[in-house]
């Protein structure tokens, strides 16, 4: 998202402004690429409270070098570490929530220590659980900015895809993206698709590669349970890819039975923008993502109700083009990138004025 942020400066042309990162990688990498001005920090671990101190004092200089007036925190933990810097400052800050433990986790009960002027929250959903973190301290909902890419690839690159990946172009492609992890569903959803094996036309792919520990035990375990299900000659495991867009406007059905709640669903919302019908569990955010024009909710865990759902899409060309072509819509309406820029400008405006 901060990526998004800095490529869309222009929509928001009196926010200035640069990031801090107490790490290297690929988003410093990415927000170096568009150009956006990114100052490194000591790499911090708590269990070393040293790297802490010496953070602190990197960005307390960085402050007192260059004139900023307000600072935004995109984590509890970085909130907790970096708050007292803020404060000794006489800085507003700022707390983006994008998920929160509703005050379980140690970084959360750090970060309530020092109380922000203003906790942004990234659904209903998040805001609804970051009150126990924060009470007393003004919450304020606002939809992440999304880049929506409007490119309506035609059959050509969507058939070469295909190929690419060893699907035919008539196959009804289900694909689910993100982070290899069992709260995602991935194995709900090959037990779903275990029970429609002698329906002939689907294909499923997977995006996203297993970076932990624990994410790469379970992705052979997703491994194991589709070759006893008698289906991974039918599923695809595409690990990380670069053109996640183009995936999903070369797939059909987007499914992400989530068996925990998650706070929003960016994944949710550039699957509406392919044109794709999706179909996820009504828990957490994705609540406020979907509607019934636009895709089919079903309850957690129920593997026969999530068969079901995506039985209906599989066989159903007209119902998926129906569901599939409102979803654009509904996902600029909600993540606009530009409007959703302007609309914390305004937050930080107001901040200002009551300052």
């Amino acid at each position: 998202m901060l990526t998004t942020l800095a490529r869309r400066s222009d929509a928001c042309p009196e926010l200035q402004q640069e990031f801090a990162l107490c790490f290297e990688g690929r988003l410093s990498r990415e927000l170096a690429d568009l150009g956006a001005t990114a100052h490194p920090l000591a790499s911090v671990r708590v269990s070393r409270p040293v790297s802490v101190i010496r953070s602190r004092r990197q960005l307390q200089r960085l402050l007192s070098e260059r004139r900023f007036e307000a600072l935004v925190f995109h984590s509890a933990w970085s909130h907790a570490i970096f708050a007292p810097v803020a404060r000794a400052e006489r800085l507003p800050a700022i707390v983006w929530v994008h998920g929160t433990t509703g005050g379980r986790h140690w970084s959360e009960r750090w970060s309530r220590r020092v109380r922000p002027n203003v906790v942004v929250c990234n659904s209903n959903f998040t805001a609804s659980r970051a009150a126990a973190v924060y009470p007393k301290v003004e919450i304020r909902v606002l939809y992440c900015p999304v880049e929506l890419d409007s490119t309506n690839s035609g059959s050509t690159d969507r058939n070469t895809l295909r190929r690419e990946l060893n699907t035919s172009e008539h196959a009804v492609v289900v694909v689910q993206a993100g982070r290899i992890e069992r709260g995602k569903g991935q194995l709900l959803h090959l037990e779903a698709l275990g029970r429609l094996k002698t329906l002939s036309n689907w294909i499923c792919w997977f995006v996203g590669g297993p970076q932990q520990t624990e994410e790469k035990r379970y992705f052979e375990e997703m491994r194991r349970r589709a070759l006893q299900l008698g289906i991974l000659d039918r599923v695809r495991f595409l690990n990380e890819r670069s053109d996640v867009p183009r995936v999903l406007r070369a797939a059909d059905i987007y499914c992400q039975p989530n068996v925990a709640p998650e706070s929003f669903g960016i994944t949710l919302v550039e699957a509406l923008n392919a044109r794709m019908p999706v179909v996820t569990t009504d828990i957490g955010g994705a609540n406020e993502i979907l509607n019934e024009e636009c895709g089919l909710f079903v309850r957690p865990q129920n593997i026969a109700q999530l068969a079901a759902a995506l039985q209906c899409l599989i066989g159903n060309a007209a119902l998926r083009q129906q569901l599939g072509q409102r979803g654009p819509a509904r996902a600029r309406r909600l993540c606009d990138p530009v409007e959703r820029i302007r609309d914390f400008c305004e937050i930080l405006t107001n901040l200002e004025l009551a300052a």
